[in-house]
C-alpha cells in the first residue's frame, strides 16, 4: 500500500540537504524484495534526483521525489 508522509516540497528540501553526502539507499523492488546500497547524491533536478553508487549496484540510480514520498525509496545519511 502506498503511504504519504508529508508533501513533495518537504521531500525536495530534505534531498537538497543530502546533496554531495554519502547516503544509504533502500529501494522497494516489490513483492517484499528490497535492494540496499551506499551512494552519494550527485544530482538535484526539478522532477528527480540521482544517486551514484559507491559500490557495485546493478539497478536504477535515478529516482523521483514521489518515490520517496510514497515509501518506495528510503534515504538515510551515512554517519562516518
Amino acid at each position: 500500500m502506498i503511504k504519504s508522509n508529508g508533501s513533495l516540497t518537504n521531500v525536495k528540501e530534505k534531498i537538497k540537504l543530502l546533496y554531495g553526502r554519502e547516503v544509504s539507499v533502500k529501494v522497494n523492488l516489490g513483492r517484499n524484495k528490497f535492494a540496499n546500497y551506499m551512494g552519494k547524491v550527485t544530482g538535484i533536478y526539478p522532477a528527480l534526483f540521482t544517486v551514484s553508487p559507491t559500490e557495485e549496484f546493478r539497478g536504477k540510480t535515478t529516482y523521483s521525489y514521489s518515490e520517496v514520498l510514497c515509501g518506495n525509496v528510503f534515504l538515510k545519511e551515512r554517519n562516518l
